[in-house]
């Protein structure tokens, strides 16, 4: 029921967020009403209010280009698996400079696993947009849940599981080896992936880079860790799990609702969010247009959130926050045929693994990433680093000027000490276009000049050749 009322209530505020957001215009400066005393005031206040109720869709990631060497290199997304619960988005890159497609033929091959725990895999924009430099860059872009119809089927932490394997393999498959890079939420699913894999004795990722993820919520436990550890699994169910109401492609599904999400985000500082708003009606006053657009940029993301399955969310709550059983040693995994598996990460031999955690993290709290190190015991210390970021945050780790200036340089340098010469077994016309290396293009006079020396050497074969015998 809560859910109908919450679409109810969004249903009635927004003709007066159109409404707020159409005074903003008219008390604007150059506007009608923008001479009037007050008139900036009115302005900001209105604006500030259509904000607060306007409904956040899915942001675009809008990489249009990236600079490789020195050149600028176009981007186009492309979708390459399109499953019911996720998108494998490719991050295609072009450019006519035959060094610069040398340079992108070489690099490393990136699958980013994005979290799937509120927000879109848009919050990693910063994250793609600095990898692409240097790697040819894939991500999981989950879906929201109440898009989902119900015949799709259920979705489940082992579900998630099975998608992340999936999508090593098919990478592997084309380029013949691939690194895995996962973000908070999605290093406990990604080291259970992985660690199948080597079970099963399956090529594996040349590198797994984990940055602020529960891997053992036990350590330095967080306000979130806390929520999850001290209330039930049945609290839980009974109290944040609703069904999908009409109107919507999912209608029926069971899930978190992604309204509930991010009132838990706000929850968790609402003093600072409280002062970022009036932070942000005072520079719309002062006329500071680009600290307002930093603003807009910010929370058109943060108030960004999705649906989340409900067998998946509860799965996570009690393997991850709960039972504890990746470091336990007894989470048992289903794969797609059915058949249970051991999730033993001891057996990860030949994949390096890189650590990182932010200092002031009041998410993912100290310790509970390194933990990787204590469970990945096959893995020679050659091949494993561990990294914390001094007066990182959680966001700080892979998105804004620490991540770019402190972090990346870490992880691509990690990344290309272990990289291997891709290999692949289709025909050269096959391989993806940014692999391609094409010719430069002959000039009108080189062409003009082979056509005549051929014509030259077709009149003289003629003449040499002997005429035919009369019968």
């Amino acid at each position: 029921m809560l859910y109908q009322l919450y679409e109810a209530q969004r249903s009635l505020m927004e003709p007066f967020s159109d409404f707020a957001q159409a005074a903003s215009k008219l008390y604007g400066q150059g506007a009608v009403w923008g001479q009037l005393p007050m008139a900036q005031r009115m302005a900001a206040g209105y604006d500030l209010l259509y904000r607060l109720g306007k409904d956040y869709e899915k942001p675009e990631f809008n990489i249009k280009s990236v600079k490789v060497d020195g050149d600028e290199v176009v981007i186009q997304e492309v979708v390459e698996l399109d499953k019911p619960f996720c998108e494998l988005r490719r991050f295609k890159r072009f450019t006519d400079e035959p060094h610069t497609l040398k340079t992108l033929k070489s690099q490393p091959v990136v699958l980013i696993v994005a979290p799937l725990s509120g927000h879109y895999a848009t919050l990693l924009r910063d994250t793609v947009r600095t990898m692409l430099q240097d790697h040819k860059v894939y991500i999981t872009d989950w879906k929201n849940a109440r898009l989902v119809p119900l015949s799709q089927g259920e979705f489940h932490l082992d579900d998630y599981i099975n998608y992340v394997q999936e999508f090593i393999r098919r990478l592997q498959a084309e380029y013949g080896n691939c690194h895995v890079v996962s973000v908070c939420q999605p290093t406990v699913p990604v080291l259970a992936a992985v660690s199948l894999m080597a079970s099963r004795g399956e090529p594996l990722p040349l590198t797994m880079t984990m940055m602020g993820g529960p891997i053992d919520a036990r350590k330095s436990p967080t306000a979130v860790n806390n929520l999850a550890m001290n209330k039930s699994y049945e609290w839980f169910e009974n109290n944040v799990i609703y069904r999908v109401p009409q109107g919507f492609p999912g209608e029926g599904r069971r899930v978190y609702p992604g309204f509930l999400q991010h009132t838990g985000f706000v929850a968790m500082n609402p003093d600072r969010h409280a002062s970022s708003h009036y932070d942000y009606f005072k520079d719309l006053i002062k006329g500071d247009d680009a600290s307002a657009e930093a603003h807009r940029k910010f929370y058109d993301e943060y108030n960004a959130v999705l649906d989340m399955d409900a067998d998946y969310y509860l799965d996570t709550i009690r393997t991850v926050f709960q039972q504890f059983e990746l470091v336990n040693g007894t989470w048992d995994v289903k794969n797609p045929k059915g058949q249970i598996e051991r999730v033993r990460p001891q057996d990860i031999h030949s994949t390096a693994l890189l650590t990182v955690e932010g200092e002031l993290d009041d998410i993912s709290g100290s310790g509970q990433t390194e933990a990787a190190h204590s469970l990945c015991t096959g893995i020679d210390d050659a091949q494993r680093e561990h990294y914390e970021v001094r007066g990182a945050g959680h966001y700080g780790i892979f998105s804004g000027r620490r991540w770019r200036e402190l972090v990346y340089p870490k992880v691509q340098k990690f990344i290309a000490a272990h990289d291997q010469p891709q290999r692949r077994a289709g025909a050269r016309e096959a391989l993806p276009a940014e692999d391609r290396i094409k010719p430069a293009r002959k000039t009108v006079a080189v062409a003009a000049k082979k056509n005549v020396a051929a014509k030259k050497a077709v009149a003289v074969a003629a003449v040499k050749k002997p005429a035919a015998r009369k019968k």
